[in-house]
């Protein structure tokens, strides 16, 4: 729960830095905050779903363990084509 917040703060932080280099034309400034605003939010997004998928499998431990299986068998199969 805190890392989710942990990334809201930070990409907040990241809009800031956007908008200070924007004001002051510093590109390196925007281009960073920038950088930042996106990698937050791509964690965030991967934290989310990673509960998302968690909490599935938590109520539906057997679906869970049917795609698990059916991701191996996948897996299994492309690494072993030549």
């Amino acid at each position: 729960m805190f890392g989710k917040a942990d990334d809201k703060l930070k990409e907040v932080s990241g809009i800031a830095q956007e908008a200070y280099g924007r004001v002051t034309n510093s590109h390196q400034d925007e281009a960073k905050g920038a950088a930042r605003r996106y990698a937050n939010q791509a964690s965030y997004a991967v934290r989310d779903a990673a509960d998302t998928v968690r909490d599935q499998v938590t109520s539906n431990p057997f679906s869970g363990l049917a795609i698990a299986a059916a991701a191996g068998v996948v897996l299994g199969y492309l690494l072993a084509r030549k």
